[in-house]
C-alpha cells in the first residue's frame, strides 16, 4: 500500500476553500489516492491544509460511506475493492428491491411521484453544481425513498446497511460524465414506470441500475 504524497503550497491554498471530505473522496475517484493507500493524518493535513478535527471529521464520515477503512492500531486506508463482494452485493439489492416493484408501483400516489420527480431533479442538479458527496447523498435520499413506497421501514434499513458492505455502486463507478448523466435518466425512467403503472419495466429498471453496466 502506498501512503500520501504531499501536495504543493499552491495545491494547498486551494484545498482550504473546500469541504475536505469532498476533496479527499475527489482524490480517491480521481485516482490521486489510489485503492490500499494509507491515510496518515499528519499527511492530510499538509496536503489539505487543514487541522486535525477537520481530517478526523472527515475519515469518519467517509469510513461511515465505506470508501475509507480503518485497520486498528495502524491506521486509515483507501478501500481496497472486492469484486467478489460487489456482484454479490448487487444480488442480494436485485432480490430485495424487485420482490417490492409490485407494491412500490400499487401505493405510489401522486403526491410521492412528485416528490421523487423533486429528488431526481435535486440529483440532477447535483451533477451540475454540487460536490461528489453531494451528488452521492443526492443519490441516497432518491433510492431511500423510492424503497419507502414499499411500506417496509426495516427493508429501507436493510437495504441501506447492505449498500455499505462494499464501496459503493455509484460512487466507485461515477468515474465518467456520462455513467453520472446515465444514472439520473435511469431515476427519471422509474419514476415514469411507477407512473404509468407498469410494474415489469420499473423491475427491470430497478435492476438495469443496480447493476449498472
Amino acid at each position: 500500500m502506498s501512503e500520501v504524497q504531499e501536495r504543493t503550497p499552491e495545491t494547498d491554498e486551494v484545498a482550504v476553500t473546500r469541504d475536505v471530505t469532498d476533496f479527499i473522496l475527489q482524490d480517491i475517484l480521481t485516482g490521486a489516492l489510489p485503492p490500499g493507500t494509507w491515510l496518515k493524518q499528519v499527511a492530510l493535513e499538509r496536503r489539505y491544509g487543514c487541522t486535525r478535527p477537520e481530517v478526523r471529521r472527515a475519515l469518519d464520515r467517509l469510513l461511515q460511506k465505506r470508501l475509507v477503512e480503518h485497520v486498528p492500531n495502524r491506521g486509515y486506508h483507501v478501500f481496497e475493492p472486492d469484486g467478489r463482494r460487489a456482484r454479490e452485493v448487487s444480488d442480494i439489492r436485485v432480490i430485495l428491491e424487485t420482490a417490492v416493484a409490485d407494491t412500490i408501483v400499487s401505493r405510489a400516489s401522486a403526491e410521492s411521484i412528485a416528490r421523487l420527480r423533486a429528488l431526481a431533479r435535486h440529483f440532477d442538479e447535483m451533477t451540475l453544481t454540487g460536490t461528489v458527496l453531494e451528488l452521492y447523498e443526492a443519490n441516497l435520499a432518491f433510492h431511500r425513498d423510492l424503497l419507502a413506497l414499499s411500506g417496509n421501514q426495516e427493508l429501507v434499513d436493510l437495504v441501506t446497511e447492505i449498500r455499505q458492505r462494499t464501496s459503493s455502486a455509484p460512487v466507485s463507478q461515477w468515474r465518467t460524465r456520462a455513467r453520472i448523466e446515465q444514472s439520473g435518466r435511469e431515476h427519471h425512467m422509474m419514476i415514469d414506470a411507477i407512473e404509468e403503472r407498469a410494474p415489469a419495466d420499473f423491475k427491470r429498471l430497478v435492476e438495469l441500475h443496480i447493476r449498472q453496466p
